[in-house]
């Protein structure tokens, strides 16, 4: 079954009222009523073409490439630098996210959770250390010197918060399918670096932030689990397209970026693996209200 199938026959279950807008109902069934929610690794800031310059929103994110493969009606509201508290309150000017859901919302995506642990920070610390022991690992030195590692606490954390996060989806959009859209592989998958000065991290570091990153996801993936949600791998499928790849089969971009997108950001390939992650796992199966 095709994702769009599998949404029009979940559509179908729902009710259809307000559906007016042209192309909506078809052969009694309506368009899927789809919010995307999270994140700069949503959002896609910097990849064409960019609608929204507060958010730094792309129409090639992966929640367009999803709507659009799907048919469904999209209302996106991810949010570069976006944490699991601007999902029920305002980020600055921008509403919370969360008033986008509503009682008919069918499908809802959510990217969450690197701000909340601080990852632009933590790279940047790594960033700043590498240049004192570029052979070392001084940004693991620094997270777990004080004999725990406090990435793995501020992970722990953020794990309630998630759960917050769900909880409140299912509590405005108690009929929606909720999708928990992991990150991308951003480092290596073998822990061996690359040494340029667009990724000015410590060789032993790669594959501690390349822990990290899965420490991150798992999480993710057990919150979905716990709180009726689903979650996509979108890990697995960007191995080897990682920031230390060339920029021909690069995925993720480097600290100083060679293709639009933010620094350690997907860009318009990253995000379209991303979506094909999401396709996939919509495809599995069907649900219902």
């Amino acid at each position: 079954m095709t994702v769009g199938a599998a949404l029009l026959s979940a559509g179908a279950t729902l009710a259809t009222a307000g559906t007016t807008t042209a192309g909506a109902a078809t052969e009694g069934r309506h368009r899927v009523d789809y919010v995307a929610l999270g994140d700069s690794y949503a959002s896609a800031p910097l990849v064409p073409d960019q609608v929204d310059a507060t958010c730094l929103r792309s129409d090639h994110n992966y929640p367009s490439l999803v709507a659009r493969s799907a048919a469904a009606s999209l209302t996106d509201v991810s949010c570069a630098g976006a944490t699991t508290v601007d999902m029920a309150s305002a980020q600055g000017a921008v509403p919370a996210q969360f008033d986008a859901l509503k009682p008919g919302t069918d499908l809802v995506t959510v990217t969450i959770g690197g701000n909340d642990i601080g990852f632009s920070t933590i790279l940047g610390t790594c960033a700043h250390l590498s240049a004192a022991d570029p052979a070392g690992a001084p940004c693991r030195t620094h997270y777990t010197g004080t004999g725990s590692d406090a990435i793995t606490d501020s992970i722990a954390q953020t794990a309630p918060k998630v759960a917050q996060v769900l909880h409140g989806i299912h509590r405005r959009a108690p009929h929606a399918r909720v999708v928990v859209v992991g990150y991308p592989d951003l480092f290596p998958e073998d822990g061996v670096g690359c040494t340029s000065p667009k990724v000015p991290l410590a060789a032993g570091d790669f594959s501690y932030l390349r822990d990290k990153e899965k420490e991150l996801n798992a999480m993710l993936a057990r919150q979905a689990r716990r709180d009726r949600a689903e979650y996509v791998n979108t890990y697995a499928p960007t191995v080897g397209h990682d920031l230390c790849e060339p920029a021909a089969t690069r995925w993720i971009e480097t600290f100083a970026p060679e293709s639009p997108a933010a620094p350690v950001h997907p860009n318009a390939a990253g995000e379209s693996a991303m979506a094909g992650a999401v396709d996939r796992g919509l495809s599995r199966r069907t649900w219902h209200s």
